[in-house]
């Protein structure tokens, strides 16, 4: 059986991947004659090995200052060097002798951070033991702390690092304990909050946390009287300074793991993003008010042996809070429409609601821009997705993950709303089988693109101010777009074109480019990422001049969640780091 690894990046190997080619880079710069270039190449600044296969854990902390793998038994850890600083058993490291650590969390720091071991034991006591990436050395250990692990191998919910405390807050059946990370102090315990965190606010000023909770997987069983809570709590003590009851089910993203909810304090009010919105008074914790709707995430599963769970995300648009309203998608329970609302921020009296949009399953984007409020119908989603495939004849299974944007055959097109009553001022209907994310500068001029076509458009009347034929640039139909600058860059099924937002001039398109769906922007570097097929290759790109500066394409385990197997970077963009079992490979991106 295929096994997993669990990975926690605090708020998030290559054989000759320096050297590898990549087809040819076509330049039309104003539409003038091409000229052909040869993808540049990453530098390795070293390779290196660890004393274990990593085949649990292979991360980076943010600046890559420690480089960790691990496997169900031992941990490594190199330097930015790429020398090692320390290797072990985690038997021999732990005073409690927690050894098969399958379920392994990663906590980053720019001190090294922490590896957090997970040893269920079937006819004993669960063991968990805290490590110092730095140092190699055990911080704490605990038999305190049972049925952390759900029996499917999933994540752990029952565990959340709050970064703003460096401590971990750890439900139980008896109710929710405050940990030191780094010594495993018991802060405090509460018993008037059951449950997981599944989001929190941390106030620094007056050392609060605001937090809601949701049944963890792992306990479920356990839990018989669970309800759902909204508390602000003191950090220091425990105390619970008020308790509310909040309705709706908390899903999480199916890979990343991050709770598809909101919640944002705004003014004297605090605002959660559920199955609507509901809003809760800072002071006391009474309800105000609340506009109850859909939220319309879909999963599959897949047939005959082999698994797939597929969860589809970002098809309502966050909504957008000024100093006396907010704005929302709304999603129809009756008529299945989706139309834009505003509410009035202190009351939640509705003041104005769009005309409704039917067929549409995605409303992503919502932006408020001088007294009009622009919608987007349609549009990228983003998917994750699990699937399991079973060797036939040998009965192994081998699982891939994966997170992309992917479009949805629907109505498509933007609405101008007047932002006093909410009747539309303009629309565009000129996008026959998708439609790019909307790109607003200086509140003036929108760009938007179909497959083929890319538009800009003055905000105030919705006159047209130019149409880009994308087509010409032979780089196949519009995937994403890319703010940049002055320009507007389309990724597209087949490279990128950038396109100046004065007059919609091309600035130059690539070639030969195939198969990237997702982008990065990190540190102000860009990478673009290809999954097909199962496998994963991160590419930089110069956002300047089209130019691929190199590509890696991972034939390892571990890596960062975030950039797939095989693969981290670190947080300034500045550095890949490529894993292949004991191997590690230091990859320089800007040369």
């Amino acid at each position: 059986m295929n096994k997993k690894v669990l990975l926690i990046a605090a708020f998030i190997a290559v054989n000759g991947a320096a050297n590898a080619q990549f087809g040819k880079l076509k330049s039309l710069v104003g539409g003038g004659s091409s000229k052909a270039k040869k993808m540049g190449q990453f530098k390795t600044v070293w390779e290196s090995e660890f004393a274990n296969k990593a085949n649990r854990i292979a991360m980076v902390n943010q600046d890559g200052s420690y480089i960790l793998g691990t496997d169900d038994n031992s941990a490594t850890v190199l330097d930015a060097e790429g020398k090692q600083l320390w290797e072990g058993d985690f038997k021999k490291i732990t005073t409690n002798k927690t050894n098969n650590s399958e379920f392994q969390y990663y906590i980053k720091s720019k001190n090294g951070g922490y590896l957090f071991l997970f040893d269920r034991r079937k006819l004993g006591t669960d063991r968990l033991a805290v490590l110092d990436v730095k140092t190699g050395k055990e911080l704490w250990n605990s038999e305190n702390y049972q049925n952390l692990l759900p029996k499917d191998g999933g994540h752990v919910d029952a565990v959340e690092y709050i970064n703003e405390l460096d401590a971990f807050m750890i439900a139980q059946k008896d109710g929710l304990n405050m940990v030191k990370a780094r010594t495993g102090e018991k802060i405090w315990e509460t018993k008037l909050f059951k449950g997981s965190v599944g989001k929190y606010v941390y106030d620094q000023e007056r050392n609060q946390i605001v937090m809601l909770n949701f049944k963890p997987t792992s306990l479920a069983a356990l839990f018989s009287g669970f309800k759902n809570q909204l508390v602000r709590i003191n950090a220091a003590n425990g105390e619970i300074l008020w308790d509310a009851t909040f309705r709706g089910t908390i899903e999480k993203k199916l890979i990343t793991r991050e709770p598809v909810v909101d919640l944002k304090i705004v003014g004297n009010k605090v605002f959660l993003w559920l199955d609507g919105l509901q809003c809760y008074n800072l002071d006391n914790g009474q309800k105000v008010w609340e506009v109850a709707y859909e939220n319309d995430m879909t999963k599959s599963s897949g047939f005959l042996g082999n698994k797939s769970q597929k969860g589809i995300y970002r098809t309502l648009a966050d909504p957008i809070y000024t100093k006396d309203a907010v704005y929302l998608v709304i999603f129809g329970s009756r008529d299945r429409a989706k139309y834009v609302e505003k509410h009035d921020l202190e009351s939640g009296k509705l003041i104005w609601a769009s005309e409704k949009i039917t067929g549409a399953f995605s409303m992503p984007n919502l932006y408020k821009t001088g007294n009009r409020v622009m919608v987007q119908v349609g549009g990228k989603v983003e998917v994750q997705e699990i699937e399991t495939k079973r060797e036939l004849g040998t009965g192994n299974t081998s699982t891939t993950y994966k997170i992309y944007n992917d479009y949805v055959n629907q109505k498509n097109g933007i609405l101008s709303l007047d932002d006093k009553t909410g009747q539309t001022a303009w629309r565009s209907e000129r996008f026959d089988k998708r439609i790019t994310d909307m790109i607003i500068h200086q509140d003036k001029t929108v760009f938007v693109g179909d497959g083929d076509e890319f538009f800009s458009y003055d905000i105030e009347s919705g006159k047209q101010l130019f149409d880009v034929k994308h087509k010409d640039a032979r780089v196949g139909r519009a995937t994403d777009v890319i703010d940049f600058g002055d320009n507007v860059v389309i990724l597209s099924e087949k490279g990128l074109a950038s396109y100046a937002k004065a007059d919609g001039k091309r600035v130059y398109a690539t070639e030969k480019l195939s198969g990237a769906d997702y982008f990065y922007e990190i540190g102000g570097n860009y990478f673009l990422r290809d999954q097909r097929n199962s496998k994963n290759v991160i590419y930089g790109v110069d956002m300047n001049t089209g130019e691929i500066k190199g590509k890696v394409e991972s034939k390892g385990k571990g890596g960062s969640e975030k950039y797939g197997d095989g693969i981290d970077i670190t947080d300034d963009g500045e550095f890949i780091f490529a894993f292949k079992n004991k191997k590690v490979e230091k990859i320089k991106v800007n040369n």
